[in-house]
């Protein structure tokens, strides 16, 4: 061990100012995570790639919820307030009409995408973890705009799988721009990908934890301070179109309970087990979409399928955030609960089957909260007391945090989107803990995971 005196022998990247140890000799870096950067140095040239990713992904997640409002208002006359509302309010031919030509365009566009430009990249899942980083700003821009349009005219899939590609294509770009090593575009597009979530959700946190700990697989300082930075950035420029507010606001201060404490420990189990099936479920349809010209019939006729459901529950069309929110509240019949259950992830199975592109967080998160609202109000039958959308929010991180592997990630989001939560943190943990131990356990592979191309088919997909 070298002397207190002595200069110090820490191999850390960037060298410290200080370079003697301190008086007991220990070194700094026997800390884990604030050792050396290792591979992607964090170069004064990589922090002003951070900076520029940030601008470009909050820019980009402003412009792609810009076009989801402009089509969600001429399909549905949405302005503000509930979708689901809007979306009820209209005729069911208007409504089953506006997903066939959802799935009309949708069918053409992603077409000609896959087959003109086949050879160019747009997986920032598959670019991360087994590539280079490398991802296509044309054929991400396309894939994205077509997601969020059919989105808007009522698909049932997520609408932050466009943002969170932008952001990743974003940094693939600008890391040519400063001729960044191999190591530093992968942790910059990893960055941005976590940064668009972060955009267009108003949920900073959320976006760098999601970037860390589903991405990137590290919590190492020299990962979690640019995931920190690129998700602050892009959220503050979002806000020159987006809200600052919490996704889903007004959501009573809910108190804990003995009821629902004990509730949680059960129910823990049950959405883990479900969480397992659903993963597996995406998995398949996945693999199995629809491809080729397959996808000229197959996408209007899934879209009408699911249009045509939706005369009864129009809470199913688009990403689920009506029907998440109305069971924040504490709002909706045992047997509308149950059946919004039980139809939102076949819809987005059915949606995705089809070869439609778009994300799977927010149907999931909408999928735990009406699951922890049903389960919650038989149980009050048993054990009366707590109110029912307290039960939704413990469902919702459970099932996010299992369906993600990634319970961090779960924990915060539901607490950043709702700005509520606090007080029952301990049965959220113990939920999302439960359920997602379960997931790992049992199986292991979350939405993303499961949704990788064949390794023969990722060039084409």
């Amino acid at each position: 061990m070298p002397k207190s005196s002595g200069e110090s022998e820490r191999q850390r990247v960037p060298q410290p100012l200080i370079k003697r140890r301190i008086a007991s000799g220990r070194g700094a870096m026997e800390q884990p995570n604030v050792t050396h950067d290792g591979d992607a140095r964090l170069t004064p040239k990589f922090w002003l790639a951070v900076v520029l990713t940030g601008v470009a992904t909050g820019l980009f997640g402003a412009l792609l919820m810009w076009i989801l409002t402009l089509v969600e208002h001429a399909a549905y006359n949405y302005h503000s307030g509930s979708y689901q509302g809007a979306v009820a309010a209209v005729s069911g031919v208007r409504r089953v009409g506006s997903l066939f030509v959802a799935g009309a365009i949708g069918a053409v566009s992603w077409y000609l995408i896959r087959r003109y430009l086949k050879n160019e990249r747009s997986e920032i899942d598959e670019a991360v973890w087994s590539g280079d980083g490398e991802l296509s700003p044309r054929r991400s821009l396309l894939t994205s705009v077509v997601s969020e349009v059919v989105i808007g005219l009522g698909a049932s899939i997520g609408r932050e799988a466009a943002p969170k590609l932008m952001g990743g294509a974003s940094g693939s770009v600008i890391s040519h721009w400063f001729d960044l090593t191999p190591a530093q575009k992968r942790l910059l597009v990893a960055c941005g990908g976590g940064a668009g979530l972060a955009a267009v959700y108003n949920v900073p946190l959320g976006g760098a934890l999601f970037t860390a700990e589903v991405l990137y697989g590290s919590f190492a300082l020299p990962v979690v301070f640019p995931a920190l930075a690129t998700s602050l950035i892009a959220t503050v420029v979002a806000w020159v179109y987006l809200p600052n507010g919490a996704t889903y606001a007004d959501i009573p201060n809910y108190r804990f309970s003995s009821s629902l404490m004990v509730w949680s420990l059960l129910a823990g189990v049950v959405m883990g087990l479900l969480a397992v099936f659903y993963v597996r479920l995406i998995g398949w349809v996945s693999f199995h979409r629809a491809r080729g010209a397959h996808i000229f019939w197959a996408m209007p006729l899934a879209f009408v399928v699911v249009g045509v459901i939706g005369l009864w529950y129009p809470q199913l069309f688009g990403n689920g955030k009506g029907m998440a929110h109305s069971a924040f509240l504490g709002l909706g019949s045992v047997g509308l609960l149950l059946a919004l259950f039980a139809l939102k992830p076949l819809v987005t199975a059915l949606t995705l089957g089809s070869g439609a592109s778009g994300g799977v967080f927010t149907p999931f998160l909408a999928t735990g909260a009406v699951l922890g609202g049903f389960l919650g109000a038989l149980w009050i039958h048993l054990w009366p007391g707590t109110p029912v959308g307290a039960f939704a929010l413990v469902g919702a991180a459970a099932m996010v945090g299992a369906v993600m592997q990634a319970p961090l990630v779960g924990l915060v989001l539901v607490l950043e989107l709702t700005h509520g939560g606090f007080n029952i943190i301990i049965p959220i943990m113990a939920a999302t803990i439960i359920a997602t131990l379960l997931v790992r356990q049992i199986d292991g592979y979350s939405i993303y995971s499961a949704r990788l191309p064949g390794r023969e088919a990722s060039s084409s997909t």
